[in-house]
């Protein structure tokens, strides 16, 4: 179901007529018996506002299956003609109101509003609620934008065993007697002033440890939460650790207290994103809680996010943006943040290395496509903020920002970080008021920072133009700006570290000279460089400071594809695989040279995340840019390769199964497959490989992808996994039968089956398509463009979205799925669907061409 699509315009006169001062929200979360409702909730909401204009007319939000009753000042209002696309309609306004509306609204399981997850373990019901964007509208009457904040005091009726979680600590529990038997209140202390997306519910069995963070701003009492059948695997040390190190360093940093008294971190089913920064109460993907082995990389990924929500309850929740087009301002502060505080206050040292890796890939995926938009992004409605919340909002909003600080130096920028805080605590603010603090701040004028930055899009290329004398040392040196594609050809001033290279006495390359310096028009000289050795390898964009693309000089290209392996630190490592899997996109470098680059150069890397990522970079290439004459023949090799880097890897350790993992999503052969198979089963195992729950899932599913195993080994397999995610295991299996009849199965499934959880409709859709059967799904980009919009027009957005961008026909790497595509767009579409549709198309062009080069 689509909800309601509020309007930028409508929200700015209703926040120029309204000033909310507080809620009441009374709900009732069982059957009336003491048990756990099951569709359905009560929902009583009592809200005090004053309005500029008691003349005019305004409404409240709400998407209930019914609403009983609304009271306006002591006056009833007429609910018989209440429409969820209209709200309720408030008229005969007095200077102070006060609204009483009383509803019942429904559970979801789409991740939604109030969502209700019944864990098939124990049976336990589990509630916990999701508002961003704009979602509070399904548990509560409320005006449901970002810039109406007030206070909160919640109380809720539910089933007595259950834990109850809300932004606030708990004030009272008392046992409800009479209509309500076996049942308990939980009332919570009023909040501060918070925005209505920000609000949250957790309810259930849910398992508690406990803890608390001391420092000279005081005591923070922290929560962890997880279902009950979880709690074995729950490493609450660890959590609570990285917790206490974000504390303190955002402590120091910030120069202000955390404002929202107890910080709770609630473990969440079928959550439809990593995290999100509630006040005081930050709801997790529980697949964070790791039940089967895992790499450090993915423990550092889960402290990345553990951060960033972190840093939302300064950046975003104590000030918070007016409206969505500072959305990238919340997202980008907190990636930013988050990266900084791993960096300097946790075991995370290389946490600018998973940055540049990571956010920076994304980052230019996105900017490079046709839908780019600037970072500070127009967004005229709550339709256009569900689809923005994409690379360029978080990933290059982040790397700006980095630009930013070392333009104005990181001192300055956590100074004007206070200035800020302290100016706008408890309200809403826009970018112009943070540049504002952070020029008090430094002395620096930043006016010209935004209009480069954050109004243009695209990236400029950055490459070293020199001259050497016959000892190879610099005679000229300048820096060359290509102007920002896509976009206008923009150049803007990049605070760049130039770094040189060289042998050390063992052979290995070190950096000898670094200069940093700031680059701005098409050419910049750099006299610094005068008369210092040129080296093996030259970077322009060294420790990764501004956002760019950076291209090598020949010298520097020939010494990364034959010595990548000889760089001893990982980021500027990190940079050269960057560059070239940059090219490789760009069709600048064959798919089969990064493939080959990767299967040689693998074995030197370090940093297991880099790993992790280059080995999904060549699957990628293999599969989409390469020729598909040579791809059989390059599957082979880098599968073959692969295997030969987890049998020499040290046993247990994190390559080893980070190469197990690849193979299990590689195109195969017989012989890899019976590898696999005896992992599998165990009747020959690779030492030091424990294949544990999650491992066993990866290999069947490598398996059946292939026709090696089919629906009975699914079943025993999950006879083995009876747990939540064992059955989304088991229906990604189902869907990845290599047979016509389970494709169209998953099709049906995936495209018209509306009551399907948001997580097993996921499942469906990531088993729908596998490297190896590209042929077997030919038949539907066809199917693609004949169901996208209606899907469309039927779901949510965070639904339909997952439709649109997974079944995008990306495996069709053909000219007629770019002319179906162009036929498609010239009809009459929602513009968020568009935008999903143009992005697919302009990968297919780009996969195009990177084949077509690969092949010449």
């Amino acid at each position: 179901m689509a909800a309601p699509n509020l309007t930028r315009d409508q929200a700015q006169r209703r926040a120029a007529l309204l000033e909310v001062e507080s809620y009441v929200i009374e709900l009732d979360l069982t059957d009336g018996i003491g048990q756990p409702g099951e569709t359905t909730f009560s929902s009583r909401s009592t809200v005090r506002f004053r309005s500029g204009d008691p003349s005019a007319d305004t409404f409240i939000d709400l998407i209930a299956a019914s609403v009983e009753s609304a009271e306006l000042n002591g006056t009833a209002l007429p609910v018989d003609d209440y429409r969820e696309e209209d709200g309720l309609v408030l008229t005969g306004l007095a200077e102070t109101n006060e609204l009483t509306v009383s509803a019942t609204c429904s559970y979801t399981n789409t991740g939604e509003g109030l969502h209700r997850f019944v864990d098939p373990v124990d049976k336990g019901v589990y509630l916990y609620t999701q508002f961003e964007t704009a979602d509070a509208k399904r548990m509560f009457a409320c005006f449901d934008q970002p810039d109406l904040k007030a206070t909160y005091t919640v109380r809720v009726i539910a089933p007595r065993g259950w834990k109850v979680i809300s932004n606030a600590a708990t004030a009272t529990t008392t046992d409800v007697e009479g209509g309500v038997q076996g049942a308990v209140r939980h009332e919570f202390e009023t909040t501060d002033r918070i925005s209505t997306y920000l609000v949250a519910l957790v309810a259930g069995p849910y398992a508690e440890w406990r803890d608390e963070f001391s420092d000279a701003h005081g005591t923070i009492p922290l929560g962890i939460y997880c279902r009950a059948s979880l709690a074995e695997h729950m490493d609450a040390d660890r959590l609570f650790t990285e917790t206490k190190q974000g504390f303190g360093f955002f402590h120091e940093s910030f120069g202000v207290a955390y404002p929202f008294g107890k910080y709770d971190q609630c473990f969440v089913p079928e959550f439809n994103a990593g995290a999100m920064e509630n006040a005081g109460c930050v709801t997790f993907l529980e697949d964070y809680v790791f039940r089967s082995r895992v790499t450090r990389y993915a423990y550092e990924r889960r402290c990345e996010t553990v951060l960033h929500e972190m840093a939302h309850m300064w950046f975003g929740d104590l000030v918070t943006m007016r409206w969505w087009d500072d959305l990238w301002l919340n997202e980008s502060f907190a990636t930013w943040a988050s990266v900084l505080a791993q960096a300097n206050a946790t075991e995370y040292e290389h946490a600018w290395t998973s940055f540049a890796n990571i956010e920076k890939s994304w980052a230019y995926r996105q900017d490079q496509l046709p839908s780019t938009h600037p970072v500070a992004a127009d967004i005229p409605d709550v339709q256009a903020v569900e689809v923005n919340f994409d690379g360029i909002t978080y990933a290059k909003g982040a790397s700006v920002l980095k630009q930013l600080v070392a333009y104005v130096g990181l001192e300055n920028f956590l100074s004007g970080l206070k200035v800020y805080f302290a100016k706008h605590a408890w309200a809403n603010a826009t970018l112009s008021d943070l540049l504002g603090a952070l020029e008090e701040a430094s002395g620096r004028d930043l006016s010209w920072w935004s209009a480069q930055w954050l109004q243009t899009t695209g990236l400029n290329s950055l490459r070293a133009r020199f001259e050497v004398d016959a000892d190879g040392k610099f005679t000229e040196f300048a820096v060359l700006q290509g102007g920002a594609k896509p976009g206008k050809g923009e150049l803007r001033t990049h605070r760049v570290a130039i770094g040189v290279y060289d042998d050390d006495a063992d052979g290995n390359l070190v950096r000898t000279h670094r200069v940093e310096v700031d680059v701005d028009g098409e050419r910049t000289e750099v006299p610094a460089l005068l008369g210092v050795g040129r080296g093996k390898l030259l970077l322009v964009n060294d420790d990764d400071l501004t956002y760019c693309t950076m291209r090598l000089d020949p010298v520097s290209l020939t010494t990364l594809i034959d010595r990548i392996g000889d760089i001893t630190e990982p980021l500027p490592r990190t940079l050269c695989w960057s560059a070239a899997w940059e090219m490789t996109r760009e069709a600048e470098l064959k798919a089969r040279d990064f493939v080959t680059l990767v299967a040689h150069g693998l074995a030197a890397e370090t940093e297991v995340g880099v790993v992790q990522r280059l080995l999904m970079q060549a699957q990628t290439a293999l599969g989409s840019y390469a020729d598909p004459a040579w791809a059989p023949t390059g599957w082979q090799t880098f599968t073959d390769r692969i295997l030969e880097l987890a049998r020499s890897a040290a046993p247990g350790s994190d390559h080893q199964l980070a190469f197990a993992n690849s193979l299990a999503g590689s195109v195969l052969d017989e012989a890899k497959l019976t590898v696999l198979r005896g992992w599998l089963d165990g009747s020959a195992p690779l030492e030091g490989l424990v294949v544990d729950t999650d491992l066993r899932w990866r290999l069947l599913h490598a398996l059946v992808a292939h026709g090696a195993a089919g629906e009975a080994e699914i079943e025993a397999e999950l006879r083995r996994d009876s747990t939540a995610a064992g059955h989304r295991q088991a229906e990604r299996a189902t869907a990845l039968r290599p047979t016509a009849e389970a494709k169209a199965e998953a099709w049906r499934r995936a495209t018209r089956d509306d009551e399907l959880p948001n997580a097993v409709n996921e499942a469906i859709i990531t088993g729908f398509s596998h490297p190896a059967q590209r042929e077997l799904l030919a038949g539907y980009a066809p199917s693609y463009f004949a169901d996208v919009a209606d899907v469309w027009a039927r779901r949510s957005s965070e639904r339909a979205q997952s439709v649109a961008l997974g079944l995008f026909p990306a495996w069709a790497v053909v000219p007629s799925t770019v002319e179906a595509a162009d036929e498609w767009l010239t009809g009459e579409h929602p513009p968020a669907l568009r935008r999903l549709v143009t992005e697919g198309r302009a990968g297919i062009v780009r996969a195009l061409a990177a084949r077509e080069f690969d092949g010449s």
